[in-house]
């Protein structure tokens, strides 16, 4: 359970550059998971592994469909700090300015957790255990200092079951209850502009465990410990559904005053059933004015923890499945259908190439899905003041903002399953960095 390189940005930078994303979804009709959810004010995240980046398809349905990412395994004890006092940053590094790069915010996953944690930890005593728990929340914050949105800074410290109490883990047994809190503070001293969130799962309607994580929370802000947000992860299948009380629940924390946050969101099953279950959850945080955004816990059903249970929104070929329709349906928003079936189908994905002081050339592979094409077209959408000057490789044609344009093939339109061609632009930036947008491809 609990998953273009950038030069440091300020929390103003970041903040400045979920502005311009924003700005530029809106621009687009809402025809993916992200730009509907930033019209209704939320994001629509997913769990992302470095290690599948490098596949097409994979970085294609991320970059089109998602405006949050999680890094999945990335950023966990045993990745960052696997020796004491010797970091390894480059898996993380990877997904983080990947979804910078696409102009996307990132929830930090996870700080202190008693899972994924290298031997040592295990091993140290009371006070040892105590300067390295803070000094590990610090380094890792420190280091990404103004490209986090949300933190997850303890991840499920309460045991399952009826007795609401805390988990064995070597922070509980050796440092006491009070090890949440003084996370929570060590955090906020690290990265004050980041949100600080405590998740945990089985916690998505009113039982012992959700009551205890309450007591918790509404604890913590009468006393003014530092904390901002509660992820609910809300993993559920057959044996454990969307419970009906999921949406009093998550009211019940925002009450206390802190945001919730679907973070590791998947259902298993299949066709309506699922899908309805999905659009239930959706409505839920729209429901719910602090409920700021939901993460799925992966991009395919191919590699999910659980993937013989099929409970993402894409199948194993990215095909979009009748649960992609209701969450996008409940977010408002309107698609082309599913995609499978064998349909015409393609994706296009963006990517930058040669860069100069005020311009740069923009790419759109534009793939093929399961089937032959004949056909193409998708959009690219500028935040202003940037124009594009030049085009190859495709036909164009503009909004009346001139912002927005819509390219179509000039010769390449016909394309075998899974093949792919390419369209190509110059940016003048005009002063702004802001990545474009691009929209979902549509094939015949």
């Amino acid at each position: 359970m609990s998953l273009t390189h950038l030069a440091r940005a300020t929390g103003a930078g970041l903040l400045a550059v979920t502005a311009l994303t924003a700005a530029a979804h809106s621009a687009q009709a809402a025809d993916t998971l992200g730009s509907a959810a930033t019209a209704k004010g939320r994001y629509f995240g997913t769990a992302v592994a470095a290690g599948h980046l490098g596949e097409s398809a994979y970085a294609t349905t991320l970059n089109r469909e998602f405006t949050s990412a999680t890094p999945e395994n990335e950023m966990k004890w045993d990745a960052t700090e696997p020796n004491r006092n010797t970091f390894t940053f480059g898996a993380a590094d990877q997904v983080v300015n990947h979804a910078l790069g696409q102009g996307m915010t990132v929830r930090g996953h996870t700080l202190v957790w008693h899972s994924q944690l290298p031997s040592w930890v295990g091993g140290l005593g009371t006070a040892d255990l105590r300067t390295a728990m803070n000094n590990h929340i610090t380094r890792v914050m420190q280091h990404y200092k103004g490209k986090i949105h949300s933190w997850d800074v303890v991840n499920e410290a309460f045991q399952d079951g009826g007795s609401g109490a805390r988990r064995s883990s070597p922070f509980q047994d050796k440092l006491g209850n009070g090890f949440i809190e003084e996370a929570f503070r060590t955090a906020r001293a690290a990265d004050p502009a980041a949100k600080l969130c405590y998740n945990d799962y089985n916690t998505d309607g009113v039982n012992a465990k959700s009551n205890a994580v309450y007591a918790m929370v509404k604890d913590f802000k009468s006393r003014g410990v530092p904390i901002d947000c509660v992820g609910f992860q809300s993993h559920f299948n057959s044996a454990s559904p969307v419970p009906s009380d999921y949406q009093a629940n998550l009211q019940r924390f925002a009450d206390l005053g802190v945001d919730v946050q679907i973070t590791e969101l998947d259902i298993e099953g299949s066709g309506t059933s699922q899908a309805n279950s999905y659009a239930n959850v959706v409505r839920a945080c729209l429901a719910v004015s602090r409920c700021t955004g939901i993460t799925v816990w992966g991009v395919t059903d191919k590699y999910s923890w659980r993937s013989s249970g099929t409970p993402l929104l894409f199948d194993s070929n990215y095909n979009k499945k009748p649960a992609y329709d209701a969450v996008l349906s409940a977010l408002g928003g309107s698609g082309s259908g599913g995609g499978g079936g064998g349909g015409a189908t393609c994706t296009a994905t963006y990517s930058k190439a040669e860069e100069w002081g005020d311009g740069y050339n923009g790419r759109v592979t534009i793939t093929a899905g399961g089937s032959a094409i004949s056909n193409w077209t998708t959009t690219v959408t500028l935040t202003p003041p940037q124009k594009i000057s030049a085009t190859w490789n495709g036909s164009p044609t503009w909004d009346s903002s001139g912002n927005v344009m819509t390219m179509r093939p000039n010769g390449n339109g016909s394309l075998a399953a899974g093949a792919s061609t390419s369209f190509g632009f110059t940016v003048m930036k005009n002063g702004s960095n802001a990545v474009p947008v691009v929209g979902a491809c549509t094939a015949s």
